[in-house]
């Protein structure tokens, strides 16, 4: 196995291990704003690799940042976030106030639903990236952030 593939699989891993943690943790936390700041630390976390990805793609290609930032999403996409978005952390605040609608608590199929789509399409984000194609990552991206904006529509307070 090569060294980058060794190096590859040991950031999955590790991005997999921490997010496993995390959902454990979840599920066990009893205080709903610390629920709230992780799932808004995660979604930056989730935002700054989009960046990284859309300057990416947008301007000179970099295979290398592509792939790790598609890798992160894909990671924290099959982490179990929707334990994050527990019961009682409708409303709140973690490092700000929740951004999420009472609806999201109350429509969980569809939400549910929108998450295995990111899921979905985060997952074979990375696979496309791996391959270098940078015009193939573009649209691919596309599909993956028009997930995120479905999602955004129908759960998030607007700005």
């Amino acid at each position: 196995m090569n060294k980058r593939l060794k190096n590859l699989l040991a950031s999955t891993m590790a991005i997999g291990i921490l997010a496993a943690s995390a959902t454990t943790l979840a599920q066990q936390a009893t205080k709903p704003e610390t629920l709230i700041k992780w799932r808004q630390s995660v979604f930056q976390v989730i935002a700054w690799d989009t960046g990284r990805i859309k300057a990416s793609v947008e301007g000179q290609y970099n295979k290398e940042e592509v792939i790790k930032a598609a890798n992160s999403i894909a990671a924290i996409a099959k982490s179990g976030l929707g334990a994050l978005f527990a019961p009682g952390t409708e409303q709140g605040k973690g490092w700000h106030d929740t951004s999420a609608k009472p609806e999201l608590f109350k429509d969980t199929k569809h939400f549910d639903e929108l998450g295995v789509n990111f899921s979905k399409e985060a997952t074979e984000l990375a696979t496309v990236a791996a391959s270098g194609d940078a015009a193939a990552v573009k649209t691919q991206f596309g599909k993956l952030t028009r997930t995120c904006k479905s999602c955004h529509d129908d759960f998030r307070v607007k700005d």
